[in-house]
């Protein structure tokens, strides 16, 4: 079985949905793998991954309204807020989504659906970069 592995190091981005799909169908194109799987692993505690609705951004609009009403921030209960009011809400969003995807590859390419993109879902007003870790076999 052949592995192929790249860790992607992304810039810093606002809070919401940004599509990161064509930097991890990059790295399944170097890949030799033609049927398989793809892993992507966030290694991050603040931010999760998705696969969502690409075509209408009011999707990823709505998903981060609801979860920002599911947790929202400044709550009295909170004790971990060292790096601010958005820092154990950031946690616990990472928590109810994903920080894993595993998708599979058909004939050297991610065998996504039509209206389907992968995101990370940054839970942070201020993140520093992220990094990924893509694997596929």
């Amino acid at each position: 079985m052949s592995t192929f592995q790249r860790v992607l190091s992304l810039g810093s981005r606002s809070r919401g949905l940004h599509e990161i799909t064509s930097e991890v169908t990059a790295v399944v194109g170097e890949s030799p793998v033609d049927s398989g799987l793809c892993n992507v692993f966030l290694r991050h505690t603040s931010a999760s991954l998705c696969i969502n609705e690409n075509a209408d951004p009011t999707a990823r609009a709505d998903l981060e309204a609801y979860l920002d009403r599911l947790v929202p921030e400044n709550q009295p209960y909170f004790r971990h807020t060292h790096e601010g009011p958005d820092d154990m809400p950031s946690h616990i969003k990472n928590v109810l989504t994903e920080t894993s995807l595993v998708i599979p590859v058909v004939d050297g390419r991610l065998a996504l659906g039509t209206w389907q993109g992968i995101y990370l879902w940054e839970h942070r007003d201020r993140a520093s970069g992220r990094s990924l870790v893509v694997s596929v076999w």
